[in-house]
């Protein structure tokens, strides 16, 4: 049985769809990396809301999707851009799910780490407003058992005047944080607002003032998350880390050879791409535990034509194709984002998306994907 999958140019060609998936099962903890899968939520597809309402969320899915990722032995970075973080989830919204999300990991013995921001402020703010905001939000993350994870702040990309600015807000953080954080440096490819982040747009000076802030509080900073697309740089920064700082990769473009590392060190994870990749990444870290880097890449390597299919330009909407992909592979019942963010990419992306996660063997059921791929076809008019 063929499928009719729209190519870039708008024509119509059979795809042969698999019909078993990939054989992967649940097992022992990692040991050789720690990592982290940012979890998308799933949205309630029956409120009444517009994308301007504050997002509703389907609470018993998202936290079954959790769960589902914690039963592979993943940890979950939770209220990151990948829950659509000022992308359709406020922060009231943001701060419910880490809540929940909290409690449910206590309760499952499940790893978590929780975004802090300053996404409660909606008007330009001075650098005082940014600490304050950075500090209810770290508050309620310590308070629920989760550790932080300091995101960039569009709020202090608007404010800060240079570098010094920078460090002054980072320093008062983690000199109040009660526990070692993890800081996350989010490249504008993912949010345009965060150009020029660290007080300057040269790579190289941004790079000197995100290490001095580490620097000064080594004891403060358990990991960073480098998140720019760059495996070049990140392999540097990573090599210039105070000894005991973890680097957990956000490179959805170069997750294999980063993890895998080299003779000076590798990378920890802490990736978008593992919401779908979560069961396959898993089996392919435990390969890896067992000190078999070939069979690692081997598992690994043909996953990143799919990620860098879901995060080419504008990279931003990623989330709906990762969205897409949990609907096909069943962790949902419906294909409907918080914003309405559904509509954010085309129907030759998401053929394309479907085709390589199909080949990967992503699917549980790959009939149900299939069902679900030809439902999306003709709401768009393909009949064939």
């Amino acid at each position: 049985m063929t499928i009719q999958l729209p190519d870039a140019a708008g024509t119509l060609r059979p795809y042969e769809p698999r019909t078993e998936p990939l054989a992967l099962t649940t097992g022992a903890p990692f040991t050789s990396r720690t990592v982290f899968s940012a979890a998308h939520v799933v949205a309630d597809p029956f409120a009444d809301v517009s994308p301007d309402s504050p997002a509703a969320v389907d609470w018993d899915a998202t936290l079954a999707f959790r769960r589902h990722l914690w039963s592979h032995g993943l940890g979950v970075a939770e209220a990151m851009d990948t829950a659509q973080r000022g992308m359709g989830l406020d922060w009231a919204g943001a701060a419910e799910l880490i809540r929940r999300s909290a409690a449910e990991a206590r309760s499952v013995g499940g790893l978590i780490a929780c975004g802090v921001g300053t996404d409660q402020l909606t008007a330009p703010a001075t650098l005082a407003e940014v600490r304050t905001a950075y500090e209810e939000q770290l508050a309620l993350v310590e308070e629920s058992g989760a550790r932080p994870i300091l995101m960039a702040s569009r709020a202090l990309a608007a404010a800060a005047s240079g570098p010094d600015d920078y460090l002054d807000v980072y320093g008062h953080l983690l000199r109040q944080s009660s526990d070692p954080v993890i800081l996350h440096w989010l490249g504008p490819m993912f949010d345009p607002a965060l150009e020029g982040y660290w007080g300057s747009s040269d790579l190289d000076a941004a790079t000197d003032t995100f290490l001095e802030v580490i620097a000064a509080h080594p004891d403060k900073v358990e990991g960073i998350k480098v998140s720019l697309l760059d495996a070049q740089r990140e392999i540097d920064i990573r090599r210039r880390l105070p000894q005991g700082v973890r680097c957990y990769t956000g490179d959805d473009f170069n997750y294999p050879e980063l993890i895998a590392g080299d003779e000076k060190g590798f990378s920890h994870a802490l990736l978008g791409i593992f919401d779908p990749l979560g069961p396959l990444a898993a089996e392919a870290v435990r390969v890896l535990d067992t000190g078999d880097t070939a069979g690692f890449r081997s598992l690994l390597d043909p996953t990143v034509e799919l990620s860098r299919h879901l995060f080419q330009p504008p990279t931003r909407f990623y989330k709906t194709g990762v969205v897409f992909l949990a609907w096909l592979a069943g962790h949902q019942s419906h294909f409907t984002m918080v914003g309405g963010l559904q509509s954010a990419r085309s129907l030759p992306h998401f053929a394309r998306a479907y085709e390589l996660a199909d080949g990967l063997g992503l699917f549980p059921d790959p009939k149900l994907a299939e069902e679900r791929m030809k439902t999306l076809l003709a709401m768009y008019g393909v009949t064939r």
